[in-house]
């Protein structure tokens, strides 16, 4: 159910008791129309470059991606914990080796302020190269399909 606090707690007084539910935020989803003119954009790349879409993908992450830094120990393969990934240094700490990874949120994780950034920097990337483009009209619509106005 999607409504204002009042709505959503008359909504659940009415339910079932025994029922648990689970309550957050709502936030305007962003149109696949933006992703999928960012991943033909990147195909374009991956052309231009002779390289997969795929690494394309990870340095646009890089890029122009949502980053965290995260600390592990060094034995543990975090291969199966992180699919954007990349090392940034290892460290000795109390007599442990950790290492320090700089994780890249994928682009399905990210809301629309997070995916004008990164659609923008692709774009960017793919005019360099001399791959053509939207008309910033037409980017705007998109974008304007999902939240973004300017």
């Amino acid at each position: 159910m999607i409504g204002n606090p009042q709505e959503i707690i008359q909504w659940l007084f009415e339910q079932n008791k025994d029922k648990r539910f689970e309550v957050k935020e709502y936030h305007k989803k962003r149109s696949l129309n933006a992703n999928a003119y960012a991943w033909a954009l990147i195909g374009k790349i991956a052309d231009v470059l002779r390289s997969s879409k795929d690494e394309v993908y990870l340095e646009m992450l890089k890029k122009y991606g949502q980053s965290e830094i995260v600390s592990v120990l060094s034995d543990i393969n975090v291969t199966g914990y992180f699919k954007y990934f990349e090392e940034i240094a290892t460290v000795k700490l109390q007599g442990k080796n950790f290492t320090h990874y700089k994780v890249f949120k994928g682009t399905s994780e990210y809301n629309t302020a997070e995916m004008a950034v990164f659609i923008d920097g692709v774009i960017s990337e793919a005019e360099e190269l001399g791959i053509d483009t939207l008309p910033p009209d037409e980017v705007k619509k998109i974008k304007s399909l999902w939240g973004e106005h300017d």
